[in-house]
C-alpha cells in the first residue's frame, strides 16, 4: 500500500508497471532528434479532421489505441482513463474518451498533465481501484495558439522566450502487475508564483515550481542527484533549463550537474528548426516519455530516471486581467524494472 514518506514523496512498495506506451507526432516532430521514437507519424496537422481541435483529439485517440496494443491487453481491460490537455473544458481529451467509450477522469495540470496522469494511474493500481489505467495527454500548435495568443492567420511574432507548442500526443498503460518500467514513486507538487507576467515566456513561470519539486523529492527520498541517470524536465526550454539549475543552487544548495534534461530541448533540433526557446505544450513530455523514455527503461539503457512535469498554469484571459503566471511540477520515479516480478 501507498506510504508517505517525509513531507510530500509517496513511495509505492508495489511499484505498477507501465506495461506499453506509444507516442505520436507529426511531420514536424519526426523531423526532430527524436522523430524515430514515434509509434505513429501524421504527415498533415490536419490529421484529416475538420479543425484544429479534432485533429488534436484524433492524436490522443491514436496515442491510446497503440498504447493498448503495445502493451499486449485489450480496450475492455482498460478500466479507467486519465487525461487531459490545453483546450477549453480538456475538450481534446472528452472527444477522444467519447470515441474511445472508456471511463475517464479528466484532468488538468498545464504541460505537467503527463506526469500528473502517471501519478494517479500508479497510485490507484496501487491501492487496488483499478488494474488497468491509460495515463494520456495531448497538444496542437495550432489549437492552442488560437486559444492562448492569436489565430495563425495574425501572423504575430513570436518573442525568442517563446517555445514550440507540440503536436503530438502520448498514452501509458499502468497496471498492477506485469513487466516492464516501474512506477516507484511520485510527488503532487506545490504551485509556485515567482510574479512572471510574460506568458510567451512559460519556462521562467515554470522553473521555480520545477526547483520546488526536485529538492522536497530529493529531501524526502534522502538522494543526490548523482542516484539517478536523469532528472528530466518538461517543458523549460533553453530559458526555463537555465533558470532551473540557478534556483537550485541558490535556494536549495542543490547541483544537477550533467544529469539534468529538457523535454522540450530534446524532441526538437534547436539549430535546424525554428523552436525558438524549445518545445511545449502537454504532447511535447508526453510524447518523450512514452516514446524514448519509456523505451530505454524497457531495454535497461535507462534505470532511474525521475521525470519531473512543468506545468504553467494560465488561461486565455488571465494574462489580460493583469494576473500572474503560477507554475506547477509534479514527479514520477520511473525505473527499469529490475528484480520486479
Amino acid at each position: 500500500m501507498a506510504k508517505r514518506i517525509g513531507s510530500d514523496v509517496i513511495c509505492l512498495p508495489n511499484a505498477p508497471v507501465v506495461r506499453g506506451a506509444a507516442a505520436v507526432g507529426t511531420s514536424m516532430e519526426a523531423k526532430g532528434p527524436l522523430g524515430a521514437e514515434l509509434d505513429h507519424v501524421f504527415r498533415d496537422a490536419k490529421v484529416g479532421a475538420e479543425t484544429w481541435e479534432q485533429a488534436e483529439s484524433r492524436l490522443q485517440s491514436e496515442a491510446v489505441r497503440l498504447a493498448i496494443r503495445n502493451a499486449g491487453t485489450t480496450h475492455d481491460a482498460v478500466q479507467l482513463l486519465l487525461g487531459g490537455d490545453l483546450l477549453n473544458q480538456c475538450m481534446a481529451t472528452s472527444f477522444s474518451a467519447r470515441d474511445l467509450h472508456l471511463p475517464l477522469a479528466g484532468l488538468y495540470g498545464a504541460c505537467s498533465t503527463m506526469a500528473l496522469s502517471l501519478a494517479l494511474a500508479a497510485l490507484l493500481t496501487e491501492c487496488g481501484a483499478v488494474q488497468t489505467a491509460v495515463a494520456c495527454t495531448s497538444s496542437h500548435f495550432c489549437a492552442a495558439e488560437k486559444q492562448f495568443r492569436m489565430p495563425l492567420e495574425y501572423g504575430g511574432q513570436r518573442p525568442p522566450t517563446a517555445q514550440w507548442t507540440a503536436t503530438a500526443s502520448g498514452a501509458a498503460v499502468v497496471c498492477a502487475d506485469g513487466r516492464g518500467p516501474r512506477i516507484e514513486a511520485a510527488l503532487f507538487g506545490r504551485v509556485e508564483d515567482y510574479g512572471v507576467r510574460d506568458s510567451a515566456n512559460m519556462g521562467a513561470a515554470m522553473a521555480p515550481a520545477a526547483a520546488s519539486t526536485i529538492a522536497t523529492f530529493l529531501r524526502d527520498t534522502n538522494t543526490q542527484p548523482r542516484d539517478y541517470d536523469m532528472i528530466l524536465t518538461g517543458d523549460l526550454g533553453s530559458v526555463g533549463s537555465r533558470l532551473l539549475e540557478e534556483l537550485l543552487e541558490k535556494e536549495h544548495g542543490v547541483r544537477l550537474g550533467g544529469v539534468h534534461a529538457d523535454c522540450g530541448l530534446m524532441l526538437y533540433d534547436g539549430k535546424a528548426q525554428d523552436v525558438h526557446a524549445g518545445g511545449s505544450g502537454c504532447g511535447c513530455s508526453a510524447a518523450v516519455v512514452c516514446g524514448y523514455i519509456l523505451r530505454r527503461l524497457r531495454e535497461g539503457t535507462l534505470r532511474r530516471v525521475l521525470f519531473v512535469g512543468t506545468g504553467a498554469l494560465l488561461s486565455g484571459v488571465s494574462p489580460l486581467q493583469g494576473e500572474t503566471v503560477p507554475g506547477v511540477a509534479h514527479a514520477v520515479l520511473l525505473t527499469n524494472g529490475e528484480g520486479q516480478a
